[in-house]
């Protein structure tokens, strides 16, 4: 490639703020794999976050790009998987997926879309000096024919319509407002923008933890705890807490171990190792796409302690990301923690949001 602006690139973050600021460009905050394109002619490239292409986990996004997207661009924006129930994050971690055939199955049966919000070059021209105003009106209008697998994200610069998308797109399973400084310039790897997530707690059961990556026989550590809800009847893995420093860790060694299993004690999640008890519940230990190597063993206790975490929003059942630790709630029965006190955000459709985005999938 012969870009203004060649692969790999850092892209731009943004760091997270209380509430929404004045004075910005705020767009809605898209919950997939953040993704630079870059079309050279007949060539396309989709980096990500960490540099490494992700051109041939989505071959329908190289085809809808280069019929999409001006023939020399570099694009910032969102890989995203569109239902008629919102964003579906687990159906996008299933394309990254070593075997051939199944990416060529997957792009047929569930495939993805680009939510485009920057434009680095376009043409001959580096753009990543011009002020991010300019560069979203170019952007417009360099789109202006894409679709239906390419779109661009909607942007507003009036705080009360940022505030009133915070609260409704939720349901459409977007996490929250980006803030762009209007004069701002591309910086790469700089947080630089402002992002506005949703926070909200939850009483969990403590069900277990795994150890530190630092942990030692005579330093011992524990990494994060792992965290129940009940269904039913049925303790369902929702997520972990973790975040905590190093003395932390150590001390957590020592006031957990009362609730470690004794002899010829069953645990809720015993069978996680099995593939099949995955089937029929919600446990630990699924083994990582992004990394099959990783250790999911965890030391199991006695579900008989409740924590209050704060977290963002739920990825189907299970909170999307780490949770964080707020106190212990001796106060509350395990049995008491169930799913009924999460919060449901009100539905809303991707098609409100941007007109046609999934169309493609139908």
């Amino acid at each position: 490639m012969r870009l203004p602006v060649n692969p790999p690139v850092k892209p731009m973050l943004a760091k997270s703020v209380p509430g929404i600021p004045d004075g910005a460009s705020y767009e809605p905050k898209w919950d997939g794999f953040r993704s630079l394109v870059f079309r050279d002619g007949d060539e396309v490239e989709l980096g990500s976050r960490n540099e490494r292409p992700m051109t041939r986990y989505f071959p329908e996004l190289v085809a809808a790009v280069l019929k999409e997207l001006p023939e020399r661009c570099v694009v910032d924006g969102e890989i995203v998987i569109a239902t008629d129930h919102g964003l579906d994050f687990e159906a996008l971690q299933q394309r990254i997926h070593p075997a051939v055939s199944r990416v060529t199955m997957l792009s047929e049966k569930t495939p993805a879309s680009f939510v485009a919000f920057d434009l680095l070059a376009l043409g001959d021209e580096d753009l990543s000096g011009r002020p991010f105003e300019d560069r979203r009106a170019m952007l417009v209008e360099a789109l202006s024919g894409a679709g239906p697998s390419v779109h661009v994200t909607p942007a507003t610069t009036d705080p009360k319509v940022a505030q009133r998308w915070f609260t409704e797109f939720e349901g459409a399973g977007l996490d929250g407002v980006v803030a762009k400084p209007l004069d701002g310039t591309y910086q790469q790897d700089k947080r630089v923008m402002f992002k506005i997530k949703h926070t909200r707690t939850a009483d969990c059961v403590l069900a277990g933890y795994r150890w530190h990556k630092t942990s030692t026989q005579e330093k011992p550590l524990i990494g994060s705890l792992l965290l129940g809800l009940y269904e039913d009847g049925r303790l369902q893995n929702v997520g972990v807490v973790g975040a905590f420093t190093a003395k932390r860790r150590a001390e957590l060694v020592e006031e957990l171990e009362p609730l470690l299993l004794g002899d010829g004690e069953d645990h809720p999640w015993q069978e996680w190792s099995s593939p099949a008890a995955h089937e029929g519940q919600r446990l630990p230990g699924n083994v990582s796409r992004w990394n099959a190597t990783k250790d999911l063993s965890f030391v199991p206790l006695r579900p008989e302690r409740v924590l209050e975490v704060k977290y963002e929003h739920m990825e189907g059942t299970r909170f999307r990301h780490l949770a964080h630790f707020i106190r212990w709630r001796d106060d509350r029965t395990p049995e008491s923690c169930t799913y009924e006190q999460l919060e449901e955000p009100v539905n809303f459709r991707l098609t409100d949001i941007v007109p046609g985005l999934g169309v493609a999938a139908d």
